[in-house]
């Protein structure tokens, strides 16, 4: 049976599996069927029934021969990380124990495999042990000194999209195993793996209300980083440069929103967005050439600088703009319009589509902000299973060296925000 049509059945089945689970859930006839089989139903329980699964499906793969099976029942095992979790919000089963439990098992479910497909020649044994080093001083010993100081050691977001790439990395090797003339990514994904692993236990130890003006920092340091990348014309490294700013930057409101901050985090985030998406992107615009390229560029950093001087000190008291409501395009997405542009067409071409994004920013057509509008119409699974795409298409663009894909994957992320932006606004506020 092809390896392909093995895994899409897989998929299929676990996803409509966590889609039936996520809906049946909620009915209290469910919510009692589960308090009533606690044995069998709890979210703890859970984590065992598929770390077991994984740990059953490593010998059928690389012993027995039962590559098919064991792939049918890694997926399903790996699905049933979010149906714990649906489990235990909906019917208030969430415990301590359950918050290290959860990504121990995650870590009993893909470890073992990347071992076995890292001695199989199809990932890297070094990168494959340095991960697994990380995690379990993670899982252990960090957690041991958080209990000590009495804070959670629950997963977070770095985490939980680590988890969910690794996953996909062990199902992406077992495809590896049939086809090895796919482009191999593996090491490239593993790194990042590697790089969120130790986000997320570093994180576990920040302050909370530190969490904001470190995002902060974070991005202005991509941005500094981005300008020294694009005067060395590696521009591909400092567009994703950029793009890893753009991250920290969607984060750094929620956190300050949530755990609060410091009265220096407003400061901070301002001067961040714009060297990251004003100076860097205009350097990129200079560095590409063309005739009157540095007009252009000064065109974009004006627009960018009045875009966001006009959001602190007007947008924000406007009683008449709703919360999570942009007046004008946001400056990371009209950051993302140029920078792919940059890849993708001549720099006359990129001239005038600078100039159009200086337009769209300093406009007043109405985008819905993507952090606290869009993200929260997605789904928690859906959210870090498109992140873990974007890593993996990442990881094949620098694999494969096409910048031309990258600027258009780019472009395409910006057309994509612009049509959710204006489509999850009422209809009352698209227009000033």
């Amino acid at each position: 049976m092809d390896r392909v049509f093995v895994i899409s059945i897989a998929a299929l089945i676990g996803t409509g599996f966590y889609a039936w689970v996520s809906r049946v859930i909620r009915n209290p006839a469910a919510q009692k069927y589960v308090v009533n089989h606690l044995w069998f139903c709890h979210p703890n329980a859970i984590c065992y029934w598929r770390a077991a699964m994984a740990l059953i499906a490593l010998p059928l793969y690389f012993y027995f021969g039962m590559e098919n099976i064991a792939i049918l029942i890694f997926t399903f095992a790996a699905i049933l990380d979010g149906v714990d979790g649906v489990v235990a919000r909906n019917c208030n089963l969430v415990t301590s124990w359950g918050e290290s439990l959860d990504p121990l098992c995650d870590k009993l479910t893909y470890l073992p495999p990347m071992l076995g497909f890292a001695y199989c020649g199809i990932l890297s044994v070094k990168l494959v042990w340095i991960l697994l080093i990380i995690e379990f001083a993670g899982q252990f010993f960090a957690r041991k000194i958080l209990s000590l100081l009495n804070s959670s050691g629950a997963a977070n977001n770095f985490g939980k999209i680590k988890a969910i790439i690794c996953f996909g990395l062990v199902i992406f090797s077992a495809l590896l195993d049939e086809n090895p003339y796919i482009i191999n990514i593996g090491d490239q994904v593993l790194i990042a793996c590697i790089l969120l692993a130790a986000a997320s236990i570093i994180f576990k130890f920040v302050p909370n209300r530190l969490y904001a003006d470190i995002l902060s920092t974070l991005n202005f340091t991509c941005g500094i980083t981005s300008l020294y990348m694009t005067s060395q014309h590696r521009f591909a490294w400092a567009i994703s440069i950029i793009i890893i700013g753009q991250l920290f930057d969607l984060f750094d409101g929620r956190m300050a929103e949530k755990h609060g901050g410091t009265k220096y985090g407003p400061y901070l985030d301002d001067i961040a967005d714009f060297v990251s998406f004003g100076l860097a992107p205009a350097y990129v615009i200079i560095q590409s050439g063309g005739k009157f390229s540095w007009l252009f560029a000064a065109v974009f950093i004006i627009g960018v600088a009045y875009r966001l001087i006009r959001f602190v000190t007007i947008d924000k008291h406007r009683t008449d703009l709703p919360e999570g409501v942009f007046n004008g395009l946001p400056s990371p997405a009209g950051a993302l319009i140029v920078l792919g542009a940059a890849l993708v067409f001549t720099p006359n071409i990129l001239s005038a589509v600078a100039i159009s994004s200086t337009v769209l920013m300093v406009s007043h057509i109405r985008f819905a902000h993507f952090g606290r509008i869009i993200l929260r119409k997605i789904p928690r699974p859906i959210f870090f299973t498109v992140c873990a795409t974007i890593v993996v298409a990442i990881a094949i663009v620098f694999k494969t060296k096409n910048v031309e894909m990258y600027g258009y994957l780019i472009l395409s992320s910006v057309i994509f925000y612009m049509a959710a932006g204006r489509k999850c606004i009422p209809p009352d506020n698209q227009n000033s």
